[in-house]
């Protein structure tokens, strides 16, 4: 009974001409599958949400409103990281600082010493500077090993794709995660003398 409504679906949708309810050449699946698969449209790709990046399935990467937008793109190229035009020394101090200030906070908050009443955000300190540490340790520790000194590349190469530049950037971020963090812990510490201060300017 299955059988006998596809090949009625077949005859009325697929191809008429060809698919006559009593066409012997019906009688097997090899037979009418061809005009089956012929009979289907084919998948549109133009408005999806979600297409391969660069329209090549073969990267392995997604092109998504929030990976591959105008205002994505900007965002990370504005990142001191990828903006053009700055040192290395530059951007390793925007870095640090950036987080060395947010690490403190976690850290008094959920922190070993969070309820270590004598001094609660000392633990915060101690625990930024720990990361600051292995994250630069980590950074020059990965330009030893895959950069090569700017001796050994071609002249006009960006300076942070050199060993030189990215102990540069490294150093930069020592320097800008301990200020960083440092500054955040004194925020923290003097919260109500620098509440009092502002708020004597507004009264």
């Amino acid at each position: 009974e299955g059988w006998q409504v596809l090949r009625h679906w077949i005859h009325l949708s697929v191809r008429p001409d060809i698919c006559s309810l009593d066409n012997p050449s019906l009688d097997s699946i090899s037979t009418v599958l061809p005009a089956v698969i012929e009979k289907l449209p084919s998948p549109n790709m133009t408005n999806q949400v979600v297409q391969p990046y660069q329209g090549n399935p073969e990267l392995g990467h997604l092109s998504t409103p929030i990976s591959d937008s105008a205002f994505v793109r900007t965002f990370i190229g504005a990142l001191p990281a990828y903006r053009k035009g700055m040192a290395p020394l530059t951007r390793g101090l925007e870095i640090g600082l950036a987080h060395g200030y947010f690490l403190v906070g976690p850290e008094v908050i959920v922190g070993a010493l969070r309820d270590f009443d004598a001094a609660p955000y000392l633990g915060g300190l101690v625990t930024a500077i720990a990361i600051v540490l292995l994250g630069t340790a980590g950074m020059n520790a990965h330009g030893l090993v895959s950069l090569k000194p700017a001796a050994e590349m071609p002249a006009g190469t960006d300076a942070l794709k050199t060993s030189e530049g990215w102990s540069e950037m490294a150093a930069g971020f020592f320097i800008g995660g301990m200020s960083g963090a440092f500054m955040a812990y004194f925020l923290l510490a003097h919260f109500e003398d620098i509440n009092a201060i502002f708020r004597g300017f507004v009264n």
